[in-house]
């Protein structure tokens, strides 16, 4: 017997203050499932503190305060968590959050930005893409993965409004975009264009500047991959851009698991 299940992933750029701003509420109607949130910017102390509507919760918070962090809330309880990747020098800023679940595991990801310059650009290109590639793959061997969160990279031209303006900007560099083709040539699905190949003007960030929400410049950051072996299992993807409370809108999967 199998059944459905919504998880959403969000990039709420501190979760305080997302709350504050009716975060709850504003999903209430989906009813998820399994909410994942990245960039809660909130320690661990901090965390114990809110009340969250969901009977499990997983966090993981960086170790400098006010800053990057990842969470999961969970209606259905994990076999078992853990945080961040392999190496421990990867492991300082709360990135990778680690959920098993009966038949798959869950890996929510807030991967880090290239920044201003591209100063960032050789870490992601060398290092972090690589070695979270190998994270997911390993995972894969005892069942399969499902990853979520903010991917920091507009994969194709149809994800972002103004590609011919952004070709070396972080986020959507040539070495960005080939790091995430790698993920997925490792045998993983890209959810929503998977159902939806070929839809324009569908994102999930947009600066704060410029108007550019209300103007729908943006980019396609947020991600649900699947593996391939969970083809079958998906049911839709969708992304929620009428959702406000953080510059980026919460992203949605809905797949079949088995009871």
């Amino acid at each position: 017997m199998s059944k459905t299940i919504k998880l959403i992933s969000w990039n709420v750029n501190g979760i305080r203050a997302c709350i504050k701003k009716g975060m709850f509420e504003s999903i209430a109607e989906e009813d998820p499932d399994i909410l994942c949130l990245q960039e809660i910017k909130a320690d661990e102390d901090v965390m114990a503190k809110i009340e969250v509507p969901f009977p499990h919760v997983y966090t993981y918070s960086a170790e400098k305060k006010g800053y990057s962090g990842t969470a999961v809330f969970s209606k259905i309880a994990a076999v078992s968590s853990s945080n961040g990747m392999e190496e421990a020098e990867y492991n300082t800023e709360g990135r990778v959050l680690n959920v098993e679940f009966d038949d798959f595991h869950l890996v929510n990801v807030y991967t880090p930005n290239s920044k201003d310059g591209l100063l960032r650009l050789p870490y992601r290109e060398n290092e972090w893409d690589p070695k979270f590639r190998e994270h997911l793959l390993k995972l894969e061997g005892d069942k399969p993965v499902i990853s979520c969160g903010d991917f920091n990279v507009a994969h194709q031209e149809i994800d972002i409004a103004r590609p011919d303006g952004n070709r070396r900007n972080a986020g959507f560099t040539d070495e960005e975009r080939e790091g995430f083709t790698k993920l997925l040539d490792a045998g993983y699905i890209d959810t929503f264009r998977h159902f939806y190949p070929d839809q324009k003007d569908a994102y999930s960030w947009w600066s704060f500047r410029m108007n550019a929400r209300a103007r729908n410049i943006g980019w396609r950051i947020d991600y649900w991959i699947a593996s391939l072996r969970l083809q079958d299992r998906l049911v839709d993807a969708r992304i929620l851009p009428d959702v406000m409370g953080s510059d980026h809108c919460p992203v949605l999967l809905e797949m079949k698991v088995v009871n």
